[in-house]
């Protein structure tokens, strides 16, 4: 889905607070969140956890389920006592007062009804919904294996999305094996390109005749619905708007009162 982005690195930390949090598992009793799953993206800038594939998707939690085992053994050892860590918590301290401090100011800004559908009506161009596709898939690493199972799905005649589900539970080596193959709904930049073309080019209730290879293996796909592209509504879109707006009147109010600070203060630049 195209959206209306804010690009300040500021704006974008501070809009994860007031996100609803997702959890994508448990550690302990303690949720790993999309938070979690930021920290470990940032060793691959530019790449969208939402668009890799369902297999790196759960190596990425798995490393965010890794990373909270650790912090825990580290307080086990009592590393927060250590002469180390208090000297790092203190060349921090300023930044996270700034971060507090800020986090504060934006919790104060309010965005009405009347702004959020203006700024809808003004870029509805940036609320496009592309064409989407709710498929699920069956992953096996060779193009015999990928055959076999294309045949007992021709034999399955009315019964086949339930066959493809069960074939999918005992055969796919994706993730998703165990919820029937299911992959949810994906646009085509959302997927590798072989698969999106062959998914895209299947009617609802279909699946592909002939095994689509990618970088992964061997894909059979089923098309269980379709979405044509669309405008989406403002009832959709009105949180995430609302979120745009906070960020904005938050920079413009910063930006002012750092403007103000400026004046008042005695600054000297060395040359």
């Amino acid at each position: 889905m195209k959206r209306v982005v804010l690009s300040s690195l500021t704006a974008l930390a501070l809009l994860q607070g007031v996100s609803l949090a997702k959890t994508f598992a448990k550690v302990n009793g303690e949720e790993v969140t999309d938070k979690d799953i930021a920290l470990v993206m940032r060793a691959m800038p530019g790449v969208s956890f939402e668009q890799l594939p369902q297999e790196a998707k759960e190596q990425v939690v798995n490393q965010a389920v890794e990373r909270k085992l650790l912090i825990e053994q580290s307080k086990r050892d009592k590393i927060q006592n250590t002469k180390e860590y208090k000297e790092a918590i203190a060349n921090v301290q300023d930044d996270l007062m700034l971060e507090v401090w800020m986090r504060q100011k934006i919790d104060t800004i309010k965005v009405s009804s009347a702004e959020i559908k203006n700024f809808y009506d003004q870029n509805k161009e940036g609320f496009i919904q592309p064409d989407l596709v709710k498929a699920r898939h069956i992953l096996v690493s060779s193009e015999e294996d990928a055959k076999g199972i294309i045949a007992d799905l021709k034999k399955s005649g009315a019964n086949v999305l339930s066959k493809f589900e069960e074939l999918a539970k005992i055969k796919s080596k994706d993730g998703s094996a165990q919820n029937g193959g299911d992959l949810g709904w994906f646009d085509k930049g959302q997927v590798v390109p072989e698969f999106s073309e062959a998914a895209f080019k299947l009617k609802k209730g279909d699946y592909t005749k002939t095994p689509v290879k990618s970088q992964f293996g061997y894909h059979i796909i089923y098309v269980d619905d379709k979405k044509p592209s669309a405008t989406l509504a403002l009832k959709d879109v009105e949180t995430q708007i609302e979120q745009n707006l906070k960020i904005k009147k938050f920079q413009e109010n910063i930006k002012k009162e750092g403007e103000e600070l400026r004046q008042k203060a005695k600054i000297e630049i060395s040359k």
